[in-house]
């Protein structure tokens, strides 16, 4: 059982600032502007595009951070704060912090060790890590570099019911506590940034590991080769340096890399194979009913902020919700998260766990989010930050920051637990 994060605000200012006598700085920026300024700096444009983009005009991303802004706190003194309890219980395993990492696609982008360096940084803070669909390395990899430490497992709905099945067994295998089901990006929303410079990174074979690394998949991949009989058509891009670079980087992000795949045209069939089946629009309630026959994992449904919704899956039995919109990046103009968590939260009534994303950048937004409902938060875009500028190393000091930050935050509004944070904690302003 995980203990408390006791004193941990007050232990990770003085470790930076005893560091600062020495000369030191934090690894990372410890402000969030600032954090997003250098990580951009160490970001390729199409990296920064596709991790610090959103979709359309972006407004929901800016919703998203300033829903946070309507709220206030409004502390309370003389209550003896010097011991916080940072625990909460979610499905049976006691977690240190009410934290848990979103799954964020493509970290390869960023990182050369993407997943891997995320997984090890979680498990030391012993922080769950949803391991992404779209990851840079299979699922198996990261969870035996986690160690026993939490993790979950993010699912797309794939227009293969036998590669949903295939992925849920594995995340089973592997250890994970819970199946994700994202909801909002069953077609990938509209997004300039990335559509500006002609970048979709699974063209590259890239964030398709958990693709490529199952036997479904391969099996898949062979029935529907190039000039099989149920070979999808293929948009075939003009010929220049640039496509042959394409061509070079499916080969390199292939198992076996490069050189093994020099002659092989199985990369540009599975990055063509991907394409074809990554998600379902198709996707419908009663469709749940097969996710429930393959694994006794809890499922918890990801992109829920009507309160409709939010009943319906409590009917149909789901065990827990998020509420996201994720992160701003498939609707511009949509409402922001944390506009919706009070009445997904009102209309779940207790009893299934609703768990929130989208805008996070801080321990005072964990606060605010845990005041309207939540029972836990997830964090996104920041610790892929940490990461494009140090690594594992990097992840570690941004998830560290964050926690720091709720504590005090918890300690100075007068709470001493999670379970003490409640709605009149806040202002509405």
């Amino acid at each position: 059982m995980s203990q408390p994060h006791s004193d941990i605000g007050r232990k990770r200012q003085r470790e930076i600032y005893v560091a600062g006598v020495g000369g030191l700085s934090p690894v990372v920026p410890v402000a969030q502007a600032e954090l997003e300024k250098a990580a951009q700096v160490g970001m390729s444009p199409e990296a920064w595009a596709y991790i610090a983009g959103g979709a359309g005009r972006e407004s929901t991303m800016d919703a998203n951070l300033a829903a946070f802004e309507k709220w206030r706190i409004v502390p309370r003194v003389l209550r003896d704060v010097e011991k916080r309890d940072l625990t909460v219980e979610l499905f049976g395993r006691r977690l240190p912090a009410p934290l848990l990492l979103s799954p964020i696609g493509v970290l390869d982008m960023v990182h050369r060790e993407a997943d891997l360096a995320v997984g090890r940084a979680a498990a030391s803070l012993d922080v769950p890590f949803i391991f992404s669909n779209q990851a840079s390395f299979p699922m198996e990899q990261v969870a035996a570099a986690m160690g026993d430490a939490p993790r979950w497992f993010q699912l797309y709905w794939s227009r293969s019911n036998d590669l949903v099945a295939s992925f849920v067994k594995r995340a089973e295998a592997c250890g994970c506590d819970a199946i994700v089901l994202t909801l909002d990006t069953t077609m990938l929303g509209w997004r300039p940034r990335d559509l500006d410079l002609g970048s979709l990174p699974f063209i590259q074979g890239q964030g398709i590991a958990q693709y490529t690394s199952d036997p479904v998949f391969r099996k898949e991949l062979k029935e529907h080769a190039p000039g099989s009989a149920r070979s999808a058509p293929e948009i075939k891009p003009p010929l220049n340096l640039q496509t042959i670079a394409t061509a070079l980087e499916q080969k390199a992000n292939f198992p076996g890399g490069l050189l093994k795949n020099l002659s092989s045209g199985e990369p540009r069939a599975a990055v063509q194979r991907f394409l074809t089946t990554y998600s379902r629009p198709s996707l419908q309630w009663d469709d749940l009913k097969f996710l429930r026959a393959h694994t006794k994992l809890p499922v918890l449904l990801k992109g829920v902020l009507h309160p409709d919704d939010a009943r319906k899956a409590v009917e149909l039995g789901l065990d827990g919700l998020i509420v996201s919109n994720h992160g701003g990046r498939q609707i511009d103009g949509a409402i922001a998260s944390l506009d919706a968590l009070p009445a997904v939260v009102e209309a779940v009534h207790g009893r299934i766990p609703v768990l929130f994303d989208s805008g996070v950048r801080g321990g005072a937004d964990v606060f605010k989010a845990l005041a309207l409902g939540a029972t836990a938060v997830c964090l996104g875009r920041p610790y892929v930050y940490g990461l494009a500028l140090a690594g594992q190393r990097g992840v570690e000091e941004v998830i560290a920051n964050v926690l720091a930050e709720f504590d005090l935050t918890l300690g100075l509004a007068g709470c001493t637990s999670v379970r003490g944070i409640g709605r009149e904690s806040l202002l509405k302003i």
